[in-house]
């Protein structure tokens, strides 16, 4: 009988081996996934590309012959069905918006931990799932597209989309939880609305309904005397 949930397909691209190695090990402690190349350098990541067409890649920022950056365009561009999760050491702003914005699934960065990767790649199964689905019915519908762009709500969730508060948009939601999840410092409600393109006040109120909802905690930061700011972070209990 034919496997209708075969495992996603997984080539690591990282220039250190042994850090390949635990990527390995790590990707394959998680049910649904196997690694079917290691790419040290660009050069070998297009030839394993080519040959592989693996479903997910994890992908370093840094790499001999070319950046992650660039490889994740190049990806994009010549290889549509393959998805992306970057995992690097760069602690660079820009470089965390650069592979939002070009695409990747999801950005962690190193020391990688077992149980952030495993979450992500749960989600990731569910995503890859769910589009296999619905290419199979040849039908989508809003729930579909829901599912896809937000992911499983969490139980008990006051984020949970069905039940949105008045005044609070589930893709500007989305958008937000993502900026807040690329930013290791967490972000205030200034910072939020210039990154999202929205007003404070609109910012701060969808900060404070992802804090009643357990998606976010806030502190505050005393960068500025006499003036303390709320910091957003992502909740990972």
């Amino acid at each position: 009988m034919e496997n209708r949930n075969p495992s996603v397909e997984v080539l690591i691209v990282e220039d250190d081996v042994k850090i390949a190695e635990i990527n390995r090990r790590f990707v394959e402690k998680v049910d649904g996934f196997r690694v079917v190349g290691i790419a040290t350098d660009a050069l070998q990541a297009k030839e394993q590309l080519e040959i592989l067409t693996p479903h997910l890649v994890l992908l370093d920022v840094y790499l001999p012959g070319a950046s992650g950056l660039e490889m994740l365009s190049f990806i994009r561009q010549h290889y549509r069905e393959t998805d992306v999760i970057m995992i690097t050491a760069a602690k660079e702003i820009d470089a965390i918006r650069e592979a939002i914005r070009s695409g990747a699934f999801d950005y962690i960065m190193k020391p990688l931990v077992f149980n952030r990767l495993q979450e992500t790649l749960l989600r990731y199964l569910n995503f890859h799932r769910e589009l296999l689905r619905m290419k199979e019915s040849g039908m989508i519908s809003q729930s579909d597209v829901d599912r896809l762009w937000l992911g499983a709500p969490k139980k008990d969730s006051g984020s949970d989309t069905s039940f949105l508060p008045k005044g609070i948009d589930k893709l500007t939601l989305v958008k937000i939880v993502h900026a807040i999840s690329a930013a290791e410092n967490g972000l205030t409600a200034d910072q939020i609305a210039k990154e999202i393109g929205v007003s404070r006040s609109t910012g701060r109120r969808y900060l404070e309904h992802l804090v009643s909802s357990g998606d976010l905690y806030a502190d505050l930061s005393y960068g500025v005397v006499g003036r303390p700011e709320r910091v957003y972070r992502k909740n990972h209990a």
